[in-house]
């Protein structure tokens, strides 16, 4: 199946000159959606992953089944002020400003292994956060894996020392 056909461009969105790479198709269409799942989990469904971080909100769309596929347990990353309990946040850079992620203290600790997953690696900046979240919670991250990968961006270069799987490149 090629999951190139899922993904729609739409122009100009959210602000002209961006061309924006929509799942949505792909969302709607379970083998896609399926294929997709399957494409993530299958390098690592024999590295005795744990537990998969998923990155708000499209991280936990994809996440979440894979953590179900790999019986592996699923923890979110939120933006702060979301989760109920003590958190561990991480700060970084965007275009004009900072914003932060959190997850919760308890989330990880020594001896897991992490899949994180995220729908998009654009310019690297919010999953090098959530690495820098887990590094802190003292789990050992196994993989990093995203559907999409605009490698022009050259966000891969801020998590390099990881192994990164993505399964479309643009």
């Amino acid at each position: 199946m090629n999951l190139n056909e899922f993904i729609r461009d739409v122009p100009d969105f959210p602000k002209p000159g961006i061309i924006f790479k929509d799942i949505t198709p792909l969302l709607n269409n379970p083998q896609a959606f399926t294929e997709a799942v399957k494409l993530i989990c299958k390098p690592v469904e024999k590295l005795g992953i744990t537990h998969v971080v998923g990155i708000e909100s499209r991280g936990f769309i994809f996440g979440t089944p894979v953590a179900i596929e790999l019986g592996a347990s699923f923890v979110p990353v939120r933006k702060p002020g979301k989760l109920p309990c003590e958190t561990l946040s991480e700060s970084y850079s965007l275009e004009y400003g900072t914003d932060s992620i959190e997850i919760h203290k308890d989330a990880l600790g020594k001896g897991d292994r992490v899949l994180l997953v995220d729908d998009l690696l654009a310019t690297g900046g919010t999953m090098s956060a959530a690495v820098k979240l887990v590094e802190k919670s003292g789990a050992q991250i196994i993989k990093i894996a995203f559907v999409i990968e605009l490698a022009f961006l050259k966000g891969r270069e801020k998590i390099a020392c990881y192994d990164i799987a993505t399964l479309l490149t643009y």
